[in-house]
């Protein structure tokens, strides 16, 4: 049976999208399939954003057309109707579906007195429990009209709106299932929730509230630019997407202009006071004034050629918009823009779940929904495996190319939900001038220039020891560790990082040849390889080596073996080895079957409590009816969870394969057999890559600490000088 739930508001901007989203991404996490559907929509013919916004989740595959019920028209023409409508559209959804996440009307129709009423209607006859969200901000809770301010409710104010509305869920016959005030005051989250039970008579009544945040209720600047019926003249257009946090309308002297300035605005300028625009480029470009979201030109004043010329010789990237708008007309507009949750906002998106998650009990919703623990593992489940299990003892990874803007928005994504603890490699000021421009939040990011002189003279002389036996001079090494790849592991090894993620913008042996040198292998282990996890539609199985080992030999491909085993385990995957080749068993001969044959015996023989099989073919390691032919005794065969490649052509050729054939998602590749874990990017790196191999790297450095590690504890390394001074 499809598990559904109804997510309604009493009034209209309570933010219930945030909510819709954060329930959707609980379903998605223990269920493969889900739904979404909007009973009501404004029109037929203009797309709605909410529903747009959750269609664009990874893992949800439905169309457009099908997850909507009828328009407001339909429901005044002939209300019955128009609900039998929703119910067959629905249902066709639903069919396809094992959970679905309805949202109800926005309050944008005449008739909202009546709203919440029809809203109880049609989650009665779907069967849906309604989560109810409430708002908790006056003028409609969304956070007052666009850039205009509003205050919060008090407690009572919002336990008298639940009041008020509760009689229509129950006039209807729906069912109560939580309550979730949003956009609540920071100071009256737990005095809400008391009230709302209290109101209730029930003291076991699933209540939450979220507090309001200025990100996500800000509209970004390319929804001022709308606004305003503006075009971008200049600047950077990947700026358009930072929020906007206030406006000012500059009609004033430059100097008063300079001292109103504050951080995230847009200001308005009319276009004929080109020296007050000049003013404003030059403060935003320095270091002493608040870094501002744009700028609009109002009043349809074209700018002259040598005021353009100037501005294009100060290589400015703050956007600057031109509105052919009066006064009066932009003032208006600039108040009325009002912040919208949406698809292509990675950080309304970030913290929209971020509020979810720390405020909100998924366990206890998906509990009280009554969903099973679900038997198989999609690639969606399995990144938020890999999230919930680097949040549960968050690590501290080093990202060294703090120059590169993906890498800029994943530690965004990372810090704002928890994953791990970060340290960005670059110049403090050009970093975080840079993501501010993107309205990006990495301030609780640690950014360090690669030529700190305190750190960059304890690298260096660690390192000419490390490497004093190949030559190594204290000043080859000064100038080594400035290398942002060197810099990086430096921290790994002297245990001011627990990890490092690099490669999006440096080859692989750059990124990885440091630690060869520094961190080393794992004793025991003689090689780095690596195992890239193939999230299958139902299951998640790890292919080693794919990436690093050309063609190894007998004992290094058991090597590979046992640290793909110990990966695997880290992860919670059960290891089943697979020693693959060209023939099962004894059927085959040949150098390459006995290399295989070789490896398998090594592995046995170095880790007896591994469950390995080989040689022996892909099918008979996955499919279990031809294991039944082919090797019927083996405990592996037919349920092998790890796949070892004879080489690297097979195992780099087979993993694209099934990535590309069987629409698997390919993680990795996956350093391994390393004291301490660095981990390698595509140079071609998503911002999602960039997040889970971060991820990935603080799993492993649990794993490391688990089992011992290696200087799991800072190494203090002495100058000259401070051994002097202890030597007095």
């Amino acid at each position: 049976m499809v598990r559904s739930v109804y997510i309604a508001s009493v009034e209209g901007n309570t933010g219930k999208s945030t909510v819709a989203l954060g329930m959707l991404e609980t379903l998605l996490h223990r269920t493969p399939k889900v739904g979404v559907f909007r009973p009501l929509v404004s029109s037929a013919s203009e797309r709605d954003y909410i529903l747009e916004l959750l269609l664009a989740h990874d893992g949800v595959d439905f169309a457009y057309e099908e997850c909507f019920g009828v328009t407001y028209e339909s429901v005044h023409d002939d209300p019955d109707a128009a609900l039998e409508e929703i119910m067959r559209k629905y249902r066709s959804v639903a069919d396809k579906a094992e959970a679905m996440v309805i949202v109800g009307s926005d309050y944008t129709d005449v008739s909202s007195p009546t709203e919440l009423s029809f809203n109880a209607r049609i989650a009665a006859n779907l069967g849906a429990p309604v989560i109810l969200v409430l708002g908790g901000r006056k003028s409609g809770g969304g956070g007052g009209r666009g850039l205009a301010e509003s205050g919060p409710r008090t407690p009572e104010e919002v336990a008298a709106i639940y009041e008020l509305a509760t009689p229509e869920l129950t006039k209807a016959h729906a069912s109560l299932l939580a309550v979730v005030v949003n956009r609540a005051g920071e100071d009256d989250l737990t005095a809400i929730q008391e009230k709302i039970r209290k109101e209730a008579g029930n003291p076991e009544l699933l209540v939450w509230a979220i507090p309001e945040d200025r990100y996500l209720v800000a509209p970004t600047l390319k929804a001022v630019m709308h606004a305003t019926d503006g075009y971008l003249k200049s600047g950077d257009p990947q700026l358009l997407d930072r929020e906007v946090l206030g406006a000012m309308v500059a009609g004033m002297t430059m100097e008063n202009v300079l001292a109103r300035l504050q951080e995230g605005a847009v200001v308005a300028i009319p276009g004929d006071r080109a020296e007050t625009l000049l003013a404003v480029l030059m403060a935003h470009a320095a270091d002493t004034f608040p870094s501002l979201a744009g700028v609009i030109l109002y009043g349809g004043f074209e700018l002259s050629e040598p005021v353009t010329r100037l501005i294009a010789g100060m290589d400015n990237t703050l956007p600057i918009i031109h509105s052919p708008l009066n006064t009066y007309q932009t003032t208006i507009r600039l108040t009325e823009t009002r912040g919208r949750l949406a698809a292509d906002s990675q950080r309304k998106y970030d913290t929209a779940l971020s509020l979810f998650e720390q405020h909100v009990d998924a366990d206890a919703l998906a509990a009280a929904l009554e969903l099973a623990t679900p038997e198989v593992v999609t690639p969606l489940m399995f990144e938020w495996q890999l999230i919930e299990q680097a949040r549960s003892n968050r690590k501290h990874i080093v990202l060294p190319e703090g120059d590169d803007d993906r890498i800029l928005r994943a530690a965004s994504t990372i810090l704002q939900r928890d994953v791990a603890n970060l340290t960005i490699l670059g110049e403090p000021f050009e970093v975080r001038h840079r993501a501010i421009e993107l309205g990006l939040d990495i301030s609780k990011a640690e950014v360090i220039s690669p030529f700190d002189d305190v750190l960059r003279d304890k690298f260096a002389r660690e390192y000419q020891r490390l490497r004093e036996h190949k030559g190594m001079t204290l000043e080859t090494a000064y100038d080594l560790v400035t290398d942002v790849s060197y810099f990086g592991t430096m921290m790994v090894h002297m245990g001011l990082a627990d990890g490092m993620v690099s490669g999006a913008a440096h080859t692989t042996a750059h990124t990885i040849k440091p630690s060869f040198e520094i961190i080393k292998t794992i004793p025991d282990v003689n090689i780095v390889s690596s195992v890239f996890f193939m999230a299958l539609s139902d299951r998640v199985l790890v292919y080693g080596d794919c990436a690093v080992v050309p063609d190894p030999d007998a004992g290094q491909l058991a090597d590979i073996a046992i640290s793909s085993a110990t990966t695997a385990s880290a992860f919670g995957i059960q290891p089943r080895i697979a020693m693959l080749s060209y023939s099962t068993g004894d059927s085959g001969a040949g150098s390459d079957v006995e290399k295989v044959r070789t490896a398998t015996q090594l592995v046995r023989e170095r880790a007896p409590e591994l469950l390995v099989e080989g040689p022996i073919q892909y099918d008979a390691a996955a499919d279990a009816a031809v294991a039944a032919s082919k090797a019927p005794t083996s405990e592996v065969a037919g349920r092998a969870t790890v796949f070892i490649f004879p080489d690297l052509n097979t195992g780099n050729n087979t993993y694209k394969a099934v990535q590309r054939s069987a629409g698997a998602v390919a993680i990795g590749p996956v350093l391994q057999g390393l004291r301490k874990p660095v981990n390698d990017l595509s140079r071609g790196a998503l911002v999602r890559d960039i997040v889970n191999t971060v991820a990935i790297t603080a799993v492993q450095a649990q794993h490391v600490e688990k089992i011992g590690g290696y200087h799991t504890k800072p190494i203090t390394v002495l100058t000259d000088e401070e051994i002097a001074e202890a030597n007095l």
